[in-house]
Parts: structure tokens; sequence; C-alpha cells
């Protein structure tokens, strides 16, 4: 039986753009472009570097997310993934961290596996905790963090780089693994996989699909949330400070008087 590996996805908004909070205080999609998160392409990347290896193995992409989040899928695709899964149901609306976790096992666990990889983070809530998240909720091992990372028969291997040691971990699948961006440069779409994507299947699920009641996930049942949120002030301009003589001594009363030195 062929290697079954799912990696979790997401789509975020591009950190480039003028990001905000909408009315209801969650994230403003609407106001600024989307793209798969960076962090998540190093994932993408040694899952495929893991099938190659393999010789017999299937990549699945996931993500949670709204009609346009498609195009993190396709991006992964492109990539080499030989499928991909979209959960998409306007009751997810508003879905924090754990609602999340909850929506990927569910679909994992429908859609098989063996292994699943995540980015070390997403890019837009940078909280880093899914890959957890998932281990227990789908009662397997976690190898978290990893800048290298191998399958070899039934044992997922890799190696986490801290500031003070380096260990090596392994663990029997399935399991999840989460990489991080010292694993290896993730590789460009070229034209063929671009062309090659749009031919690929994308299974769209709802949360009916998974089992899941609409007041478990959403604004309603989310276990944290935004109360207020205020804009950042526009800068105002410097103090110029012109050197007649006296540049330095100004200077370093400035300095004292913000009490940087």
């Amino acid at each position: 039986m062929s290697l079954r590996i799912v990696v979790c996805v997401k789509y975020v908004p591009d950190a480039t753009g003028d990001r905000r909070f909408a009315d209801d205080n969650t994230t403003d999609r609407d106001s600024v472009d989307g793209l798969l998160s960076e962090l998540d392409e190093y994932g993408v990347e040694q899952a495929l570097k893991i099938a190659e290896a393999s010789g017999d193995a299937e990549v699945t992409v996931l993500t949670v997310g709204p009609d346009d989040a498609k195009d993190a899928l396709r991006k992964a695709l492109s990539m080499g993934a030989d499928k991909a899964v979209h959960v998409n149901d306007d009751d997810i609306h508003g879905t924090d961290v754990i609602g999340t976790s909850a929506i990927l096992a569910k679909a994992i666990e429908k859609t098989g596996y063996d292994l699943v990889v995540c980015g070390m983070a997403s890019t837009d809530g940078t909280m880093g905790i899914i890959p957890a998240l998932l281990a227990e909720r789908l009662g397997v091992p976690q190898v978290t963090l990893l800048s290298e990372v191998s399958v070899d028969g039934g044992t997922v291997k890799g190696r986490r780089d801290g500031d003070a040691a380096t260990e090596l971990l392994e663990a029997s699948l399935p399991a999840v693994v989460s990489v991080t961006d010292q694993s290896g440069e993730a590789r460009y779409p070229s034209f063929k996989g671009i062309m090659a994507a749009k031919k690929k299947p994308v299974e769209s699920l709802d949360l009916d699909d998974l089992g899941i009641e609409a007041d478990e996930v959403g604004l309603a049942g989310a276990w944290t949330a935004v109360d207020s949120a205020t804009a950042r002030p526009a800068r105002t301009a410097g103090t110029i400070v012109k050197d007649e003589g006296e540049g330095g001594k100004q200077l370093a009363e400035f300095l004292a008087s913000q009490k940087f030195i």
C-alpha cells in the first residue's frame, strides 16, 4: 500500500498588504490579496521529497477556508502534490485554532493518512500549535519543528535544531510532523506543473460531510476572540537635528529624553 501523506496548508492575507480587521473583529480577507502561507510551502516541499524517496506515495494537500482558498491548493498542486481537499462552509467563519484543529482532524481521518505534514506556523496567526492539536485529536505521535525529515519503513525520523543542542527524533507511523523554514527551499512550480494542476482533483467538503455541528466552530464555538482592535496610528515626522556645532549634544539629549540612554 502506498504511503499516504496529507499536508495541511493555509490561505493567508499577503503580509505586504494593508491587513485589517472586519466589523466583527475577524480578519478582513476581502481588502487584501491572499496566498499560500510561505511557511506551509516548506511542508509541501518536504512531503514531495518524502514521496519521491518512497517511490510509492500519494500527497494530498488540505485546507480550511473560503472559496479563494482554492488558490493556495492550486499552488501546492502545481508544486507537485497529487490531489487536494478543501473544507469550505459559511459556518466556519470566525473559527479559532481549536475549532480549526477539529475540522482538520476530521478531514484527515476522512481522507486517510499515514503521515501528516505541517509548516511551523501560519504567517497570519503565527501560533504554531496546530500540529500538536492534530496529534492529540488523531491519537498519534508528534515530531515537530524539524529541519530535516525522512521516512524509513514505518518510522518517521527528523532533526530538530535548538539554540543549545540538536535532537534526533523518530516516531512510528501514523504520525504528525512539522518542518521549519530551515528544512530546505521550496521548489518553484514549473509551467508544466501549473498546467497539470488544473486537471488534478480538488474534493470539496463541508461541516455536514465531517459530522461537525455548526455551533462547535465559527465565532459561536471559538475559545478565543478579539474583543476590540485599534488601527495603528499614522507615522509622524521624526525629529531633525541640525548639526551646527552641537549636533552630538542635541542627539544625546534627545536619546536621554526618550530613555534610550
